[in-house]
């Protein structure tokens, strides 16, 4: 048999069977793909197909399946991820801008991601002790009483009001903040505490008392991370596919719920040269995604979390690819400082 035929075999057994659902036969396939060979040739591929565990008889009948295996061997072989259409690509933008607010812009993400691949949607929030500061921003509300505002690169957004301990004018408080800020440029949010120091020993005596209270505030705002989540949409998906998950949706429900094991995944998911990682059935190290695959994507420019899909291992991984891909960058690109 040639190798570049049984690939080709392979890969028209995929796409049917992930659009059909049903096990593929070798007629279909001669109907379908117009592969220039016989049936009973057909039939010869797909026996050797199936010696390899690439492909595999669910039941009695002629047709076939993809293994893990033969879904490994199908994702391996696309050269380059595809690019989404016009359409795809309005969509997305259409649904992601017009907001700066992290929760927001990570929870439109899901819900894109899962309408454009009809899966279930992960996205891990920023490592924001990696993070630097952005912006910061004290706002007078009463003679005593601020509003402290820290805004960080991956677009976290934290402030709380404080009373100073003392009353404090507009222009104080805006010279206050350019050493604040001044001094923060460049500087990550987990050592920010570090340089609080250095600005108050140098300020007027006068203002220290009150700049004190400040840097207190802003240095809980800097160390108040997230506990590491993410965000998720489309697990209803799930529910129109349990045909897929034939020994129980109940395990990949509760890797979902349990967000640990997904953070752990997404996290211990490597690169791949196309930009877009693949872990298919049995690679998944929890047992309770046997069934199930996880496409995923580094975001931000640190990279430092990952967006992308889980859903059946019988899925358009081409199509999905594209699309996890094209959110991720759209993502970065509303999270540039």
């Amino acid at each position: 048999m040639s190798e570049p035929r049984r690939l080709e075999v392979l890969r028209a057994i995929v796409e049917d069977y992930v659009h059909s659902r049903e096990p593929v036969g070798s007629k279909a396939l001669v109907e379908r793909h117009h592969l220039g060979v016989s049936s009973a040739t057909i039939r010869n591929d797909m026996a050797a197909l199936e010696d390899d565990g690439l492909i595999t008889a669910p039941h009695t009948s002629a047709g076939r399946i993809p293994t893990d295996k033969g879904y490994r061997l199908f994702v391996d072989q696309i050269q380059a991820v595809k690019s989404l259409s016009q359409a795809e690509r309005r969509a997305i933008t259409a649904l992601l801008q017009g907001s700066d607010d992290l929760d927001d812009v990570l929870d439109r993400t899901v819900r894109t991601l899962s309408q454009l691949t009809n899966q279930v949607a992960v996205v891990q929030y920023p490592l924001v002790s990696r993070a630097q500061v952005r912006h910061i921003e004290f706002v007078l509300l009463a003679p005593r009483r601020v509003l402290v505002v820290l805004i960080a690169t991956s677009g976290k957004v934290e402030q709380r009001v404080t009373d100073v301990g003392a009353e404090i004018s507009e222009e104080s408080l805006g010279a206050l903040r350019a050493t604040f800020l001044g001094a923060s440029a460049g500087t990550t949010l987990g050592a920010f505490g570090s340089t609080l120091p250095g600005v108050l020993a140098g300020l007027n005596p006068a203002l220290r008392p009150v700049a004190e209270v400040l840097a207190r505030v802003l240095e809980s705002l800097a160390l108040s991370t997230r506990e590491e989540r993410m965000v998720m949409a489309g697990t209803a998906n799930l529910a129109r596919s349990t045909v897929d998950f034939p020994l129980s949706i109940g395990p990949v429900l509760e890797a979902l719920e349990e967000q640990v094991v997904m953070l752990r995944l997404l996290g211990d998911m490597g690169e791949d040269p196309r930009g877009v990682t693949v872990s298919i059935g049995r690679e998944n190290p929890y047992d309770g995604l046997a069934e199930a695959s996880v496409v995923a994507t580094a975001y931000g420019a640190e990279g430092s979390a990952k967006v992308g899909i889980l859903g059946p291992t019988r899925m358009d991984y081409p199509t999905t690819m594209a699309a996890v891909r094209a959110v991720a960058r759209y993502l970065s690109r509303i999270l540039e400082p």
